[in-house]
């Protein structure tokens, strides 16, 4: 299919054009449409309900968003290639291939031990057998192999284009404006020295603005109570649905679905079948058994999944010290009472966990700050209005959840 000069009408970044026949040819591939039928934001929407936004919208903004970092490092006498332009484009196209369904939320309930990055780079090679090797360079450059290191950082890093666009986009969506980032101006004082990519000194203050917005959107916005509350919901209900079919009971599920709640699938089992079925799930699949499993014959399973398609969430308390065990077993006591059921089927109406965040890892690679007198210093170093160790540190905070009665 040729590609005619394709446009698409962005509600943030406004037209974003498709530059050539082999970058449409992987935007119009089923792996990359299947993200247009997976949530960005997982299950936020039941908090910000104008987050309905697609895995498949975010890619386009990152791909556009890498095309204004690479015009503008060429226009500043950085040597980028049209082969290396087109693999950086098509790395940023498919770094988010892993994702299962309602994005982050069930990573590691539909499947154990197994990142979405390493799914993503398995779907990536399988990708490449079928363009018969035109996705080598895009695939040096996710692993970050390729000796230009500053093309993976653009795809993978402290300042990748993909934290630039979900920031926006999340924002823009979400309707919440304390996180918005100026990306057009973090792009313009982006350069590179000696591979690595580095920012003007004059930037310094967009990229201070940069980590605090990305702060005040994971506190704010990825880690709100209501989301927590709705992913811990839906995780119950599928290790519910496991053990049920596990057990051999008969329930309603796609093909796919019911493949991995009938079978223990981890790093080490995860196969071509298994690959093959991962990318046919979406959300439609849960949500579709959900309907069902709501008029389900077992209490557990049917109340839950009432629960969540009716938006009667999991309430939740958030503390500052881990959930007592004598806690738990208070209310799934009075489960028992109030449903009559036993103490394992009521273990599956309350949940306790944390979570942790931390918004600048040093243990990466730094943002790194460029002098006009060529001499390098991380935004640690120079930072005056940031708390970098702060910033840093991993956040953590406890919480725990259980069905309203």
């Amino acid at each position: 299919m040729k590609n005619n000069n394709r446009v698409v009408n962005d509600p943030v970044f406004g037209f974003i054009t498709i530059p050539n026949d082999f970058i449409a040819e992987i935007i119009d591939h089923p792996y990359l449409q299947r993200l247009s039928r997976i949530k960005q934001m997982g299950l936020t929407s039941f908090a910000f309900p104008g987050a309905q936004h697609t895995r498949f919208h975010h890619t386009l903004g990152a791909m556009y968003l890498m095309q204004e970092v690479i015009r503008n490092l060429q226009a500043k006498g950085c040597e980028i290639t049209v082969q290396e332009s087109d693999a950086a484009l098509a790395a940023i196209l498919l770094h988010d291939l892993g994702h299962g369904p309602f994005s982050h939320v069930l990573e590691h309930t539909i499947v154990q031990g197994i990142s979405h990055e390493e799914i993503s780079l398995m779907l990536m090679q399988k990708l490449n057998d079928e363009f018969q090797g035109r996705l080598d360079l895009c695939i040096s450059i996710f692993k970050g192999d390729y000796p230009k290191k500053f093309l993976h950082q653009l795809v993978s890093g402290q300042l990748d284009v993909d934290r630039l666009d979900y920031l926006r986009r999340d924002c823009f969506f979400s309707g919440v404006s304390e996180g918005n980032i100026g990306s057009e101006r973090i792009i313009k004082i982006l350069d590179v020295k000696d591979n690595t990519l580095v920012v003007e000194s004059k930037g310094i203050y967009s990229i201070e603005n940069f980590l605090l917005s990305r702060r005040l959107m994971y506190w704010q916005v990825y880690h709100h109570k209501t989301a927590i509350a709705a992913e811990n919901l839906l995780i119950n209900i599928l290790r519910r649905a496991k053990l049920l079919m596990r057990n051999g009971k008969d329930l309603f599920a796609s093909p796919s679905l019911a493949y991995f709640l009938k079978n223990d699938i981890n790093k080490s089992s995860f196969n071509d079948s298994s690959l093959k079925n991962f990318i046919s799930l979406d959300d439609s699949d849960i949500i579709s058994a959900l309907k069902v499993w709501s008029e389900d014959t077992d209490k557990v399973l049917s109340l839950l999944s009432k629960a969540f398609i009716n938006r009667h969430l999991f309430k939740i308390e958030m503390q500052e010290e881990p959930v007592g065990e004598d806690k738990l077993q208070r209310y799934i006591d009075e489960y028992k009472k109030l449903f009559g059921l036993s103490g394992e089927e009521a273990s599956y109406l309350v949940s306790s966990g944390s979570i942790t965040t931390d918004i600048y890892n040093q243990a990466d690679a730094s943002i790194d700050i460029l002098y006009k007198d060529g001499s390098i210093k991380s935004i640690s170093e120079v930072s005056e209005l940031l708390n970098i160790q702060l910033l840093s540190k991993k956040a953590e905070k406890y919480y725990f959840c259980y069905l309203a009665i």
